[in-house]
């Protein structure tokens, strides 16, 4: 379930004039635009955005980026975006990072949906007029690219039905790859990047029943570079993503500094979905709520901006 709590009744107009005032004299109100943008759903950002731009003639994402700065800024113009957009430009700026973030690609081919992957491939080649393939092809090399450009060049089926004799023989190639070490092996990836989430679950579960370990703990004795790295979070995607991105978000709060980075991109891009259960799931795993966390790892009005589409309000 979502956490974002936004309201039934809103005027895209007041928003977007209140947003313009935020943004005039000496400084920006930015608990005003938290206030507003960190209580509004898509459907309702798209309205203001909208708004905005009949009343003053400019985009809001450009008044926002000349106003805000820093994490905040970041966090909120993301925020803004449409999501395909937004995942288009987290997919670009991932692999243009100086050591790429492949986690970024595997959750957008393999955790979004069949359709809203198609919807950020379009996005990518209207914002790059390029695809995200032909990028993921030039800045990969190896075992990494056929890996990623299999699972992003994939449209699966979306549905709930699962060959069971067929779960049973692929568990057992997945094993075989795996413990072979041929990390590689072209039917390993032929799997993970074709067959549907309800397919691959059933092979992940026939795999543990099987062999008596589940199928990420085979791989956690394997090799260390980004292949084996990027396969098994192509795995975790998969099979448990509220478990993923509870583990992300683990990740970045308790590294030295925090990676706001992951921070801000996994609670954007779940707080319209799933971010309630991967909330009760981190409570659960860490003795500590994200909330809480969060609230100790941030700070300022990138903090406040992060617990409001976290549903609590600072105090």
């Amino acid at each position: 379930m979502a956490t974002i709590i936004s309201p039934k009744q809103f005027s895209p107009v007041e928003d977007a004039e209140n947003i313009k005032k935020a943004c005039q004299g000496w400084g920006t109100d930015e608990k005003a635009i938290v206030s507003i943008l960190g209580h509004r759903n898509l459907f309702q950002r798209k309205l203001v955005r909208l708004a905005f731009e009949e009343i003053y003639h400019e985009d809001l994402l450009q008044q926002l980026k000349c106003e805000l700065s820093g994490d905040f800024e970041r966090a909120v113009s993301l925020w803004t975006l449409d999501p395909a957009d937004r995942d288009a430009l987290l997919a670009n700026e991932a692999l243009q990072k100086v050591v790429p973030d492949y986690r970024v690609i595997v959750e957008i081919a393999c955790i979004r949906s069949p359709e809203d992957l198609l919807a950020v491939k379009r996005a990518y080649k209207f914002r790059y007029k390029h695809s995200l393939e032909e990028d993921l092809a030039s800045f990969t090399t190896g075992d990494i690219r056929k890996l990623l450009v299999a699972v992003t060049s994939a449209y699966r089926y979306d549905g709930d039905e699962f060959d069971e004799t067929m779960a049973h023989c692929e568990a057992s190639i997945l094993h075989e790859g795996i413990h072979g070490k041929a990390f590689n092996h072209e039917e390993v990836i032929r799997i993970l990047s074709t067959r549907s989430k309800a397919q691959l679950n059933a092979t992940f579960n026939l795999y543990k029943d099987i062999h008596g370990r589940s199928i990420t703990k085979g791989l956690s004795g394997g090799r260390s570079d980004d292949y084996f790295s990027t396969l098994r979070t192509v795995i975790r995607g998969i099979r448990d993503p509220k478990k993923y991105f509870a583990k992300v978000l683990r990740t970045a709060i308790n590294i030295p500094g925090t990676d706001e980075d992951a921070l801000s991109r996994v609670i954007i891009t779940r707080a319209e979905k799933d971010l309630k259960e991967i909330k009760e799931l981190y409570l659960k795993r860490n003795n500590v709520s994200l909330d809480d966390a969060v609230a100790r790892d941030s700070s300022g009005d990138y903090k406040a901006f992060l617990l409001a589409l976290l549903g609590a309000e600072e105090n």
